[in-house]
């Protein structure tokens, strides 16, 4: 696919703080997860992808054509960025209304459009309320509204899950995966794991003002491949389960979990581990409960890359 957003060697920095350092990446259309910390420098990426500010270093196009002072490429992106920046005592309705009038649309699609932003994030039966008595969920969906309420081809989307309430979060999920379907780019940031995985597959890990690894969650689990996996099996009796695989050379260490009834390996080798385990449990019947991975999930991905 073609770039959509492109950054190429892309530095910005705060007096003596670096926020990105020498960043080169490419967003093609669906979902892409932007994976950090807080202070990792996702908002700082993003707001120098919406021409909010002008990078120190390096450039950054969307759809071929430089950010920085270029009006043309504004239309076409929505943002929702991640701090709430308010006119406390206008309603939602006024306030997203109010915005659409910089597109210059006629009085009649202002009044359609904000309509159709507010319907989709669930305020229009709030949409008369002063801002300033919203709760969090709902400050956050109104901000989500304004980005979209113009249409815009590139949504670029700052922890927007933040303050939700668990179905408040599947709407929005749900509805971010509505815009890969009709075409749409989205970038979208996040610290807590669950919910880009729960988006998407294609993630982008920031530290520290880098990338610190890209692609799908298989390709950035390969990159560790040499950190041993750790598998947990709570069966009917652990001990016997520990004892057959003494002397296991692909095995660095098993411990017993504290409810006594789960053994935790560590192995390089997860594959030749399940085989035998298989063989085991059929030859001396003992009774398994439960097997996971921790280290499946993006969680430990993170940890380890990050030298946690």
């Amino acid at each position: 696919m073609t770039a959509v957003i492109a950054a190429s060697n892309l530095s910005k920095w705060y007096g003596n703080v670096l926020g990105l350092n020498d960043v080169s990446l490419e967003v093609e259309e669906g979902i892409t997860g932007l994976l950090g910390p807080n202070g990792a420098g996702k908002s700082t990426f993003m707001k120098l992808i919406t021409g909010q500010m002008k990078p120190n270093i390096g450039t950054v196009t969307v759809r071929g054509q430089k950010v920085w002072n270029n009006p043309e490429v504004f239309s076409g992106i929505g943002f929702c960025p991640e701090n709430d920046v308010f006119y406390e005592d206008v309603t939602g309705w006024e306030f997203l209304t109010g915005l659409l009038r910089f597109y210059g649309y006629a009085p009649a699609e202002i009044r359609e459009r904000a309509a159709r932003a507010l319907d989709i994030v669930d305020l229009a039966k709030d949409k008369d309320r002063l801002i300033r008595g919203y709760s969090r969920g709902m400050r956050q969906r109104v901000k989500v509204a304004q980005a979209i309420a113009h249409d815009p081809e590139i949504v670029i989307l700052d922890e927007p899950l933040s303050g939700l309430d668990p179905l408040g979060k599947r709407k929005l999920i749900k509805l971010i995966k509505d815009f890969k379907s009709e075409g749409r780019t989205v970038l979208v940031s996040s610290h807590v794991l669950p919910e880009i995985e729960a988006l998407t597959s294609r993630i982008v890990l920031v530290h520290q003002g880098k990338i610190l690894a890209q692609g799908d969650i298989p390709y950035i689990r390969e990159l560790i491949e040499a950190h041993p996996h750790q598998i947990s099996v709570r069966s009917s009796d652990p001990r016997a389960l520990a004892a057959r695989f003494l002397g296991d050379r692909s095995i660095q260490k098993m411990t017993f979990a504290a409810d006594g009834r789960t053994l935790v390996v560590e192995t390089h080798k997860r594959d030749d581990f399940f085989g035998r385990l298989t063989g085991v449990v059929l030859e001396d019947g003992i009774e398994v409960e439960e097997i996971s991975s921790p280290d499946d999930n993006l969680q430990a991905v993170f940890e380890y890359l990050v030298g946690k």
